[in-house]
């Protein structure tokens, strides 16, 4: 009797040490193309329709001092997948077919994908891939296990006409009622119902609003009825579409039972494209290209339901964050080796209603083609700004000699006051750790090819 007792016992002890143990949470990091943050609905009165984001911000933490690693597209994102500066991971421009060497994510940088992949997880990503063209570099070799991309611009040359590269294999679609975004957003519900019963890492990569600016006629009638110019009434019908597949996604979260044990990121890659049209963005200077707050300060956010309390942040987080963000919350392994470094830091802390303890200096640079870091170069440290000024979203023929100039963000948020004069000895300690910065950096970009 007393070893069926114990027995019985032990049994029913494991069922509740089993019940009681945490399966390892799903992650699905969403992000839009060259959507602002003015474009979400709650910030802009009502103009634009984002029901479903509106949603999952209340259910998130927003971060309303979230960064991009880059103003423009290709080195934000090689930013967000490695925890890293763009520079160091080989991608610093755009054009993979025009400048193939500097759009490459090098093949010894991990991705968030491989980090997932060695903790169990399925991976997959659905959308743009923008970080290198060629077999060595196509995403299902890049830690991906599943990969439904367009692999650069010329795979997307319409919204209701393109390309998907589907595992390796080309597939057109060119059909009545084939649209990019919502393919994309149906896609990503399927690889969600296929691996609900297992951790899954989800990259959905949205194209949506860059250019080529194309949506349904009768959304963009309704932008434009409401006075809006056709090119902004546009992007707003593809920021809308877009939100009617996250809403779909989350609904099927919901259905599936499984939302509470899945992290939703949203984000965009970097600001709006000023070759649109000027469009309402909370008073935020510049634009895509440019490294001011317009080009690289984006919409955040962060759930998970009943483990992540809703709330604003005023962190200032960096796309770089992400990596060892996900890695402790997700309780991922260490790499068996790693010759590199993060630059990222855990913001798991502010998840937690933690204070956050960033890095004392963040870095932001981008010109076209081969850095030249006199051009367009930016660090934060605190709430102050050193910029050294944008001059063209073109090939810089020469080094840039404007003098560096210097905005307090706290006081003067849309970096319209420059108190380089004020502060020389602010901007001379500034100015010399951003040039060491740039020095190591370049030094790390140029480093041995692997």
């Amino acid at each position: 009797m007393f070893r069926i007792f114990l027995f019985l016992t032990l049994l029913l002890g494991g069922a509740v040490f089993a019940s009681d143990r945490k399966e390892p949470p799903n992650v699905i990091l969403i992000l839009a193309d060259d959507m602002a943050v003015g474009d979400l609905s709650c910030f802009n009165d009502g103009v634009s329709r984002t029901p479903n984001l509106e949603r999952l911000k209340s259910e998130s933490v927003y971060f309303s001092h979230a960064y991009s690693g880059s103003p423009v597209c290709a080195p934000a994102r090689a930013s967000l997948l490695t925890g890293r500066y763009p520079h160091r991971t080989g991608v610093v421009t755009l054009n993979m077919e025009k400048y193939p060497e500097f759009t490459r994510l090098r093949l010894d940088e991990e991705t968030l994908a491989d980090r997932f992949r060695s903790g169990g997880y399925r991976t997959g990503i659905i959308g743009k891939w923008h970080l290198g063209l060629g077999e060595e570099y196509h995403p299902l070799k890049r830690g991906f296990d599943e990969a439904e991309v367009f692999l650069g611009h010329l795979m997307a040359k319409s919204y209701f006409g393109f390309q998907l590269d589907i595992n390796g294999e080309v597939k057109d679609f060119s059909q009545p009622g084939d649209y990019l975004t919502t393919e994309l957003s149906n896609r990503a519900i399927d690889f969600v119902r296929r691996h609900r019963d297992k951790p899954f890492f989800l990259h959905l990569a949205h194209y949506a609003p860059h250019r080529p600016l194309d949506a349904p006629a009768d959304l963009v009638k309704r932008y434009m009825d409401a006075g809006l110019g056709e090119k902004t009434a546009t992007v707003y019908a593809m920021i809308e579409v877009m939100d009617q597949g996250i809403g779909s996604l989350l609904n099927e979260l919901d259905s599936l039972k499984i939302a509470r044990n899945t992290i939703v990121i949203f984000a965009s890659d970097n600001g709006p494209d000023p070759l649109v049209e000027e469009r309402f963005n909370m008073g935020l200077r510049g634009a895509k290209y440019e490294v001011h707050e317009g080009g690289i300060r984006v919409p955040f956010m962060v759930r998970r339901p009943g483990a992540i309390k809703p709330g604003e942040s005023d962190a200032a987080v960096h796309f770089a964050d992400v990596f060892p963000t996900l890695v402790e919350i997700c309780g991922l392994p260490e790499p068996s080796t790693r010759a590199t470094r993060l630059d990222g830091v855990s913001f798991a802390a502010v998840l937690e209603g933690r204070a956050f303890s960033g890095p004392e200096h963040r870095f932001w640079q981008w010109n076209r083609w081969r850095p030249r870091y006199t051009h367009n170069a930016a660090m934060r440290e605190g709430s102050w700004k050193l910029v050294r000024p944008f001059v063209t979203k073109n090939m810089p023929k020469e080094p840039s000699r404007l003098p560096p100039v210097l905005y307090n963000l706290a006081t003067d948020p849309a970096e319209s006051n420059d108190v380089a004069v004020d502060h020389p000895d602010r901007v001379k300690r500034m100015e010399a750790a951003l040039r060491k910065w740039t020095e190591e950096i370049e030094s790390d970009r140029k480093r041995r090819r692997q």
